[in-house]
């Protein structure tokens, strides 16, 4: 190939791949490249006996049942065809790109290398998945051409969820191919997109595995598992999961698998003894007990109750208190840096165990640069994207300040590499500078501060607020009101968990009258919360209820009702951009949408019958009308199926799995958009508020013309209600809640079909709503959710 026809492939969307070896991963990395589109091939050594797909038609459906779902809806699959390697490894001619991720043998991965150099296609780029294997041998001695377009491209599992994609070029490979795939990762697929050196397990699982073995042996310092998972999760912003249930999820045999070839592989690593497997680990591999999927690992759920491994014993003990000192305290410090600036000072076990964990966690990343990568901000990105922490090793050092931790070090006398003596010999006594107002530099070694990797389109509406706060046109206590520029403003509501309560919805109000009274083409809707909201304020609710002041309620909902309504025909497009939970109001709060930009892993549902309520905030409504516009005509037996389904997931109170499935039920319009990019959602939400503008907005008609069943129809939603209480879906007080439902989806009380106006539909389920406020196990529901954040199912 040219080298001029390499830079013309540089940004062009790949449309067709090929995954070779359909195990865990590779049937995983081909549902993701269905996800975004791409027609993929999945092949797999051909079976010895019986039909020759049988080894990769077996992968394919244990993938499609594995939870949480790789795929992101039910058509995905059908964009994926399976094969072997015996009678169909010439469709890789047909292949824009071509990923093996077959055993973790050298010699096997050069054997199927050597198939594919007469069949791949000219300007097909060719990848290995391997998570160790050194990448430059894997096409040593093969053509120039093939070894110029091929290079290492590391998923982390689960693909779908996982951020971090590992790109690992070697030295023949050709720059605008490393270019092209950073472009489709970060553009198509979602991903942080990390440049890694053909080192040993590269960046994320060579510093990720030191730190959760360096964790499991801090069991022979007398601490608990418990403790040490109190000290590794969320209290320091990682997983729930922390250290503990997260190898077991992993797979004891898998993290001793990793560790023992790490320890072979680095033999002039100062830390490699760190590697070396523990004897409890490894007689918890000898026993059989791996984790989750032998039901025993560190963990052990008996009945009911989980316990936790005795090291001494070998036996599972119940829970016991932690004696960590006051961590209580610590979990109510709100920001990140301070509460981690504390844990290293605390004079306490905990204290004690993160100054020696975290020093020395630091010192090995510190020196793998440049031995793993060249910049520190790429080895953080990692760990950030790669195991759902909140921040890097190298983050963590300027939040504890460089004099804590280089005394810390110097205590443990633990070598620190030359280039960091002399950078803060320099004065450069942090990694990272700028933010906010200027652009963020991190510090490369002999380079000096480089600024880190930035995107125009990534946005987050911090990100859009300038120091002095000059571009905040108003706010009160739970929202705000930013001018992003070229026209469009972006609104922000920042309550509890992004509850839409009584300030949040005034909030709103007052956003879309400046925005209609100025010279403005639009506003977004948006917040840098994990979840775009869990609904509606249900405290404001409960307390006003348990005050039986039920005129309050009312003047509520009928705000809130107001409020959507508002937002849907307001004359200027209003765009919603969301991501995570949108559930009960909030789902309902985007069915008003001019348009919604959704994440990819967006969770939607209308979940009220869960709290003993209907949907209220125009949300039945908005299904009601749905279900006739999606019927093909208008005759009442053609609108029933529509009519059923809507009901049976209102009643179900289901919750879409994703963005895609969320059009699926009926949620969100087929024409809405979704990015794959979490990151890129606000920034396309303003370019469809300037899209729509241009266009010559103009809002939707009134819907005066909503069909209803009538009596007729209470029949089979009220069959369908009895038959999910008797198959166990639901309870006896669902089924109350479903039938009145019903009654409103139906119309009330017309003795046959009609059309109403909106209007009337929106008063039906503000009546209905009242009247379940009153009802005693409907407040049981409310009570449950806010006292102990999990639903009663009385």
């Amino acid at each position: 190939m040219k080298p001029s026809d390499l830079k013309r492939l540089k940004r062009k969307p790949f449309r067709t791949a090929a995954v070779l070896g359909a195990g865990v991963m590779g049937s995983q990395i081909a549902a993701h490249l269905a996800n975004a589109g791409l027609s993929v091939y999945l092949l797999d050594i051909p079976a010895k006996e019986g039909s020759k797909n049988a080894i990769v038609d077996g992968a394919f459906k244990k993938m499609l049942k594995m939870k949480p779902s790789p795929v992101v809806d039910s058509s995905i699959q059908h964009r994926i065809k399976t094969g072997n390697f015996d009678d169909h490894l010439d469709v890789v001619a047909k292949a824009d790109w071509v990923i093996e991720v077959i055993i973790e043998q050298l010699q096997a991965k050069k054997d199927l290398m050597e198939k594919l150099v007469p069949l791949v296609a000219e300007h097909a780029i060719i990848s290995s998945n391997t998570s160790g294997l050194p990448i430059s041998k894997i096409t040593e001695g093969l053509p120039e051409d093939f070894r110029k377009r091929f290079l290492g491209t590391h998923f982390f599992n689960p693909p779908r969820y996982l951020k971090l994609l590992e790109v690992i070029p070697t030295p023949q490979t050709d720059a605008s191919i490393v270019d092209r795939i950073k472009w489709f990762g970060r553009m198509h697929l979602g991903k942080g997109m990390v440049i890694a050196k053909d080192t040993p397990n590269f960046i994320a699982n060579r510093v990720g595995t030191y730190s959760m073995m360096l964790s499991i042996k801090a069991l022979d310092d007398g601490f608990t598992i418990e403790e040490i998972d109190a000290l590794t999760g969320t209290l320091t912003g990682r997983p729930r999961s922390a250290t503990f249930r997260t190898a077991d999820v992993v797979g004891l045999d898998t993290l001793t698998y990793v560790s023992k070839n790490l320890y072979a592989a680095i033999p002039n690593d100062e830390s490699r003894d760190v590697f070396k497997i523990p004897a409890v680990l490894q007689k918890l591999v000898d026993d059989k007990r791996l984790g989750s999927k032998s039901g025993k690992g560190f963990y052990f759920k008996d009945g009911k109750e989980i316990k936790s491994l005795n090291p001494e014993t070998m036996e599972y003990d119940s829970r016991k208190p932690l004696n960590l000192g006051d961590i209580e305290s610590l979990k109510k410090v709100k920001s990140l840096s301070e509460r981690w600036k504390k844990l290293f000072e605390a004079e306490s076990r905990a204290g004690a165990f993160i100054r020696e964990h975290t020093t020395k966690l630091i010192t090995y990343a510190l020196n793998r640069v440049p031995e793993i990568s060249d910049y520190p901000a790429d080895v953080d990105n990692a760990v950030a994207w790669g195991f759902g922490w909140e921040m890097g090793f190298f983050k963590i050092h300027d939040w504890i300040g460089h004099k804590p931790f280089i005394k810390s070090a110097e205590k443990m006398k633990l070598n620190l590499p030359e280039w960091y003596h002399k950078m803060v010999k320099q004065g450069n006594t942090s990694f990272y500078k700028g933010g906010d107002d200027s652009a963020e530099t991190c510090f490369v070694p002999g380079t000096g501060y480089k600024e880190t990797e930035f995107f125009a389109d990534e946005l987050t509406v911090t990100s859009l607020k300038t120091k002095d706060g000059r571009n905040e046109i108003w706010n009160n206590e739970e929202s705000g009101l930013l001018d992003s520029g070229d026209g469009v403003l972006i609104f922000e509501f920042r309550s509890k968990a992004n509850t839409l309560g009584t300030k949040v919805l005034a909030g709103l109000r007052k956003s879309l009258e400046i925005v209609e009274d100025g010279n403005y083409k639009g506003i977004v809707v948006a917040n840098d919360g994990p979840n775009f909201s869990v609904g509606a304020n249900l405290g404001e609710l409960a307390y006003a209820a348990q005050n039986g002041d039920f005129k309050t309620i009312e003047k509520a909902v009928e705000n809130f009702q107001k409020t959507v309504q508002l937002v849907r025909y307001s004359s200027k497009p209003v765009v919603m951009a969301i991501r995570g939970k949108v559930l009960g109001g909030g789902c309902e709060f985007i069915m008003g949408a001019a348009n919604v930009v959704a994440s990819t892993e967006t969770y939607m549902g209308l979940v009220e019958l869960g709290v003993g309520l209907i949907p209220a905030g125009t949300g039945a409504m908005s299904m009601i009308a749905r279900a006739g516009e999606r019927a093909p005509d208008k005759h009442p037996s053609r609108i029933q199926p529509f009519m059923q389904k809507a009901f049976e997931t209102i009643a179900m109170a289901k919750v879409s799995k994703s963005a895609h499935e969320a059009i699926e039920l009926g949620y969100m319009d087929p024409d809405m958009r979704i990015s794959m990019h979490d990151g890129r959602r606000i920034y396309i939400a303003r370019e469809e508020v300037i899209r729509l503008y241009n266009q010559g907005y103009a809002p939707p008609a009134v819907r005066e013309h909503i069909f209803v069943p009538g009596k007729p129809g209470l029949a089979p939603l009220e069959t369908a209600a009895w038959m999910m209480q008797k198959s166990g879906w639901i309870t006896e007080y669902d089924a109350f809640l479903a039938k009145k439902l019903a009654y409103v989806m139906c119309g009330g009380s017309f003795n046959g079909p009609d059309y109403v106006h909106e209007d009337y539909l929106i008063e039906l389920e503000r009546e209905v709503f009242l009247s379940l406020l009153g009802e005693e196990k409907t407040q049981a529901r409310i009570h449950s959710i806010l006292t102990t954040n999990k639903p009663l199912r009385n």
